[in-house]
């Protein structure tokens, strides 16, 4: 079989996915709150009778937070893009692991690959190299082209 040649857009959107992953992680968190928890106004109101004409109300509660939490299309996205990089994460030997955290999750981001290279022991094209093989590896996880 042969390997299709990943775009540039989405050689771009894995790398920003890698540098927004905590970000992400957060993204995943607020929303499944706000489905387990839902705020409704109607909780203020006195004069609105609990239940009447809510989508809610089934008799299982937990069975119908369970459906929402799996039917919700973008909270099944961002979970499938950090268990992609989790799962490449994961594989990655302790060099290019240091890698990952130089370049893309340490607080100050915006180091370049001179700097990145320098800090992992390596030369910059061998720094980007690692980096094109992680990126790659992330695109076949996700069945991305």
């Amino acid at each position: 079989m042969q390997e299709l040649a990943t775009t540039k857009t989405t050689f771009k959107k894995i790398e920003s996915e890698w540098f927004n992953y905590y970000r992400t992680l957060q993204e995943i968190k607020l929303l499944e709150e706000a489905i387990l928890y839902p705020y409704d106004e109607s909780d203020d109101d006195p004069t609105v009778v609990a239940g009447k004409n809510s989508v809610r109300d089934t008799t299982d509660p937990t069975a119908d937070k369970v459906i929402r939490l799996t039917k919700h299309k973008q909270l099944n996205y961002l979970r499938e893009i950090t268990s992609a990089i989790e799962t490449v994460y994961n594989a990655l030997p302790k060099d290019r692991k240091e890698l990952v955290h130089e370049r893309y999750w340490c607080k100050d981001n915006n180091k370049d690959w001179e700097y990145v290279a320098h800090q992992c022991s390596v030369s910059k094209r061998q720094a980007l190299r690692w980096r094109d093989e992680m990126v790659q590896a992330t695109v076949e996880v996700l069945g991305w082209r």
